[in-house]
């Protein structure tokens, strides 16, 4: 009978020592562990494609003294992109190169009617960087760097066709809707700088023409596997 007494009494310890333990242990919660979100798409890698849109914009005619007339500009893109992209965790980098044909041109009556004076705009090329954020296969960025082009000027009985070099800031979203395809939609501000064409412009007073533009555009891409 002692036996099971002693036996009883050593259990009742044991049960009560685990259950005072237990209760000193932190309690797990009951909501679930959300894990780390990692993109199953990854951007990195070389990539070609084609882009068209249309741009607006604006054109001054900066005559020394006179009115200087202010008109808009607008005209259709089409032309080629090649890139590459490098992403880091959430974070793509990338470096983007394009060149368009361009048919951007307006004009205004100046010099109290006696010319009109046009601005027109051939072709245009950037070189920018990309700094996007990988929503898994949708990228959103912003985008800048140097743009190129030629901008003429100029009357009727005389033009002046320059290249210019300026600056373009922008931004975008890309969405890859197969392994190796992407789409894209961007808008770009470029500022191409003013054209100094003296007096040949209109023969009596010296002239700068400003020019600037907005573009709206959409892309195709091919993506190389890296």
């Amino acid at each position: 009978m002692k036996r099971v007494l002693l036996v009883t009494t050593a259990f009742a310890l044991l049960a009560a020592t685990a259950s005072a333990m237990a209760a000193d242990l932190p309690r797990r919660s009951n909501m679930p562990v959300k894990a780390p979100y990692m993109p199953t798409f990854s951007w990195t890698g070389f990539y070609v494609g084609v882009n068209g849109g249309g741009a607006f914009g604006n054109s001054t005619y900066n005559f020394a003294g006179l009115a200087s007339p202010n008109f808009n500009t607008s005209g259709g893109l089409a032309g080629g992109t090649i890139g590459f992209n490098y992403q880091t965790g959430l974070l793509v980098w990338g470096l983007e190169g394009d060149g368009d044909w361009s048919s951007i041109s307006g004009s205004a009556v100046c010099l109290a009617g006696l010319f009109t004076c046009p601005t027109r705009n051939d072709w245009l090329a950037t070189a920018r960087g990309r700094l996007g954020y990988a929503f898994d296969r949708v990228l959103p960025y912003v985008t800048g760097g140097a743009a190129f082009g030629d901008v003429k000027v100029g009357v009727p009985a005389q033009t002046i066709n320059t290249t210019n070099t300026g600056w373009t800031l922008g931004a975008g979203v890309e969405y890859a809707f197969m392994p190796n395809w992407t789409t894209k939609i961007e808008y770009l501000y470029v500022d191409l700088g003013s054209v100094d064409c003296g007096v040949a412009c209109n023969a009596i007073v010296p002239t700068r023409v400003n020019f600037t533009t907005n573009v709206v555009r959409a892309g195709l891409n091919y993506k190389f596997q890296f």
